[in-house]
């Protein structure tokens, strides 16, 4: 029989194991490196004493002149016979020897400074007296903050960055403060970041049984890593990536003509996921539309999509007649027949399901392929509806939203935080996967989030950037890959190029005889045709 190939993911998981194992090899040589280091420091000190000595004997030869070379031998030659007659001579010339290289040889680097220097006391310093008036309480016998007080028993560790700026902070506090409300917490944070340095982002720890607080400047996330292919599984959307503290997994991804590996954050959607649809908030040009077009191009892999713009820009022009898009509407005439057919599909697929495991026979192909659902501003829909007495086509995407998960559907919600009271109360119960982008506050954070961010926010920040929760679990810090319009003259070549390369092939012409059927239709027909049967 020949060989079959083997699927293109377990190459790239086969690639991902031999870069781990080569990581591997190098810190195992790296350790032991250093282990032989340790144990031949003695020999290798020794020998640079020698080689010092050898220079110097050399230096000493050349600046002799050459009338004065015969006698300088013969005082050397003496000396040689002098030590050798002597007792135990040559073994006290060679320990004299010896000790000398090894004198020598000895690692002449200045050690560093203990102690932060002036500046960085001075620094040190003005961070403690801020904190004296929340930190201290005339009632405190032995109060760890006061006026002009030391500020080491405060702060028993911290680092400084070259620029000499506050990097690693653990503040001691006393017990009697309120950290247990969040309103307190917020007041020395926001202090802690105008005292430190505004401009960066700042991960606060509150250590509630130790009393202390742990600040750390967080390094930013990379924005220009470009859209490609992630080595993901059926049913896993990459939405972003974060820091490598907060999630174990990475992915190998293509970083310019370097390959790195970097933590995402994975959205897990299908039957069995606990969020399985997802909702992004964000200011104009904070990249949700980005958002959508890079879940679209990661959904065309294993599903079909549908895509309601509701902005009207042609953001997603490109996906237009591709294979697996269904349509790509941009008008409200338009986008309420292609919800309504989601909603009929749901039912047609929930139906399907249903009689299948009556008969006990597994589900139709056609009701496990991926269904998602992409809409982009629906407030602005919701206002025109209202405007011609149209019904809300947030209302027809209460099916897809109630039963999605079990027909194997899912939606994304794109919306501005201007149109956010707009949101129907199936998106706002039903979008259990949140994401917020662009710069926003900490109350706008937690609003849709549902928790507080354990970072500060910036006030500028590149687009796609903001936070990720899923469910119930943590909040994380993402930066959403660089998936621009390839259609929009301001994407550079490589970005284009790189979009361009993850479209599916082009089925149909972009402009259609609308007399013509279209695949959306043909599938409305047999949505109807199977909820009309009797069960």
């Amino acid at each position: 029989m020949p060989r079959r190939p083997l699927p293109r993911i377990l190459s790239k998981d086969s690639a991902q194991i031999a870069r781990m194992q080569i990581a591997r090899s190098r810190e195992l040589a790296r350790t032991a490196a250093d282990s032989a280091t340790d144990v031949l420091h003695p020999l290798i000190t020794v020998t640079r004493g020698l080689r010092l000595l050898a220079a110097a004997g050399r230096r000493r030869w050349a600046d002799t002149p050459k009338d004065k070379r015969g006698p300088l031998l013969f005082l050397v030659a003496s000396l040689i016979l002098a030590v050798a007659l002597l007792p135990y001579g040559p073994l006290l010339a060679v320990i004299t020897v010896m000790a000398t290289a090894a004198w020598q040889g000895r690692d002449r680097t200045p050690p560093a400074p203990e102690g932060p220097d002036e500046s960085q006391t001075e620094r040190l310093q003005i961070l403690y007296e801020a904190l004296v008036p929340y930190f201290s309480s005339p009632e405190d016998p032995a109060p760890l903050y006061t006026h002009g007080g030391e500020w080491e028993k405060a702060v028993p560790d911290y680092e400084f960055d070259d620029a000499g700026r506050v990097a690693h902070l653990v503040i001691r506090y006393p017990a009697y403060f309120p950290d247990g409300e969040h309103e307190a917490r917020a007041r020395i944070e926001q202090l802690l970041t105008a005292k430190a340095g505004r401009g960066r982002e700042y991960r606060f720890a509150w250590d509630e049984e130790g009393n202390q607080l742990t600040v750390t400047v967080l390094p930013p996330l990379p924005a220009d890593i470009p859209a490609q292919h992630f080595v993901t599984a059926p049913g896993e959307t990459v939405l972003g990536f974060t820091d490598p503290s907060e999630i174990q997994r990475t992915l190998p991804l293509s970083y310019g003509e370097e390959q790195i590996d970097v933590p995402p954050v994975v959205w897990r959607t299908g039957i069995r996921s606990t969020e399985p649809h997802l909702l992004a908030m964000g200011h104009p040009g904070a990249g949700t539309s980005t958002l959508l077009r890079s879940i679209a191009l990661q959904a065309l892999q294993y599903g079909d999509v549908l895509i309601v713009d509701g902005g009207g820009t042609g953001e997603y022009a490109c996906l237009t007649g591709r294979s697996g898009v269904l349509a790509v509407e941009c008008a409200l005439p338009g986008a309420l027949p292609s919800l309504e057919w989601a909603a009929q599909e749901t039912e047609r697929r929930l139906i399907a399901i249903n009689l299948a495991r009556q008969a006990g026979d597994p589900p139709p192909a056609d009701a496990r392929r991926a269904l998602w659902i992409l809409v982009d501003r629906p407030s602005v829909f919701t206002h025109l509806a209202a405007a011609d007495g149209r019904k809300d086509p947030q209302e027809l995407l209460q099916v897809p939203l109630r039963h999605g998960r079990a027909a194997n559907v899912t939606v994304v919600v794109g919306e501005q935080f201007d149109g956010a009271e707009a949101l129907g109360d199936a998106v706002r119960q039903h979008t259990r996967a949140r994401v917020v982008l662009g710069p926003a506050t900490a109350r706008q954070v937690e609003a849709v989030l549902g928790a507080p961010p354990h970072t500060t926010p910036l006030g500028q920040v590149p687009p796609g950037r903001g936070y990720a929760r899923l469910g119930a679990g943590p909040v994380h810090r993402l930066q959403v890959p660089r998936t621009p319009d390839p259609y929009d003259d301001a994407t550079s070549d490589a970005d284009r190029q790189a979009v361009l390369e993850l479209l599916p092939a082009r089925t149909t012409p972009v402009e259609t005889d609308a007399s013509a059927p279209t695949d959306l239709t043909k599938r409305t027909v047999s949505a109807e045709a199977v909820a009309a049967e009797p069960s």
